[in-house]
């Protein structure tokens, strides 16, 4: 967790000081004691003249004396920690920017993942819902957990604490942890479980992006590292052929990544101003939709002619968001940071433009949250709730459930079925599952 590391920086810059603080005062003290030597003399002794003149007569040590040596301890002293609480303060400060790159900066994975709920093409799927805590099946979990990816049948659920990425057997509703993975060295920011394959892919804020396959002895190992980002991974989809990556970073560029014999970079856009916080791509896996600190969403479309993606228009928003989401090929949701609605943006079939068309009213409590949440079809992490929304016959959106967390920090995933929603949050310092439950 970033906030210990700090903590522990700074507790060995003021254990520094300290010990910068013991020397001089060490210093000090044997300034007294030469002094009170050449006091206490052997008599038959010649003593210097000029120490008999700046020794002090006995009746000079009084407390004015004390006082004037603690002046000048303080006046040998405080230049050091002025110098140290300053580097202490700039270091914090770079530190605290990194750390937060959304708060300004800022789970949760902002990777694309499959709707949580369908569109309600029957009417089963009409019915109000609502994802009900399992009591004491929570796991704690001190350190942050950004990212969390169950793999397609639910056996299996992923969640990167810290730097490592813990590997959970989910059976019974209960999580065991089965392996630690420990090749990234700073915390992980997306996960994704392939489909097709025993493989699933990292991000983090060391700049790589792992594959991972499962060996023979069903232990997972690191396959590749694609290195080629320059700062944090925010977000990362995958095509549905399971043949192509999507990566944003805070380097401001999108990466597509293609898979021939190995997995290669193919082409960079690198039309945003600012740190690229969500990816989302269609149905027709032929855009991508993305959305940055810059207040910018890039509409990219993939040109079959030369098999480039181009960025075919920006739509300026007032408030920049974390998370975005495509519903269909039509229409795509966007979330303002910290606003308690979510706008609805639909295609014009003239113009081939998106525009702003609706909005959801959304429950958030704070002006916070965090861009390591994905938005998925549709669930929504918004301050400090978790929005579930759904989508009626009618095509209108209904925020059917709004879990309130205490800390706006809040990360998590649903699983593919819609079945469970895993949470942590930072008050709770825990993992926790919910189940989907349907109202009648």
């Amino acid at each position: 967790m970033e906030s210990r590391l700090i903590i522990a920086q700074n507790k060995n810059r003021l254990e520094e000081c300290i010990q910068g603080v013991q020397q001089e005062l060490n210093l000090s003290f044997s300034r007294i004691d030469a002094f009170l030597d050449q006091l206490h003399l052997v008599p038959y002794l010649p003593v210097a003249h000029n120490i008999i003149n700046d020794c002090p007569n006995l009746t000079q040590i009084t407390l004015y004396s004390i006082e004037n040596f603690a002046y000048q301890l303080i006046q040998q002293v405080e230049p050091i920690l002025k110098k140290t609480m300053h580097k202490q303060l700039q270091q914090n400060q770079q530190k605290f920017i990194e750390i937060s790159q959304s708060d300004k900066n800022t789970k949760d994975n902002n990777q694309q993942l499959h709707p949580i709920i369908q569109d309600n093409q029957n009417q089963s799927n009409s019915n109000p819902f609502s994802y009900n805590l399992i009591q004491n099946n929570s796991i704690q979990q001190r350190e942050w957990c950004k990212a969390i990816a169950f793999n397609k049948d639910n056996s299996i659920v992923l969640a990167g604490c810290g730097h490592n990425i813990n590997v959970f057997e989910f059976k019974q509703e209960y999580l065991k942890l089965i392996q630690l993975l420990s090749e990234h060295n700073n915390f992980v920011t997306t996960l994704n479980f392939m489909k097709k394959s025993t493989q699933f892919i990292s991000g983090s804020a060391d700049k790589q992006i792992i594959i991972w396959s499962m060996d023979l002895h069903s232990q997972w190992i690191c396959q590749y590292k694609l290195i080629e980002h320059s700062n944090y991974i925010n977000c990362l989809i995958l095509n549905n052929n399971e043949d192509q990556i999507i990566s944003g970073s805070s380097d401001m560029t999108i990466k597509f990544w293609i898979k021939q014999n190995q997995w290669t970079c193919s082409q960079t856009i690198k039309d945003h101003m600012h740190y690229i916080v969500g990816l989302s791509l269609n149905e027709k896996q032929d855009r991508v939709i993305s959305c940055g600190i810059d207040r910018l969403i890039l509409i990219i479309e993939h040109q079959q002619k030369d098999q480039k993606w181009i960025v075919i228009q920006r739509i300026s928003v007032e408030h920049h968001g974390y998370q975005l989401c495509f519903i269909n090929d039509n229409v795509f949701t966007f979330q303002p940071k910290g606003k308690e609605y979510m706008f609805v943006y639909e295609i014009n079939i003239k113009n081939k433009q998106y525009s702003q068309t609706n909005q959801i009213d959304v429950k958030s409590h704070s002006d916070s949250c965090q861009y390591w949440f994905a938005q998925q079809y549709l669930n929504r992490n918004n301050g400090k709730n978790v929005n579930l929304i759904r989508r009626n016959q009618n095509g209108h959106f209904i925020t059917q459930q709004s879990i309130q967390f205490e800390n706006y920090n809040i990360f998590g995933s649903v699983s593919e079925d819609g079945e469970y929603l895993m949470t942590w949050d930072e008050k709770s310092e825990k993992i926790q599952i919910r189940r989907y439950s349907q109202l009648l």
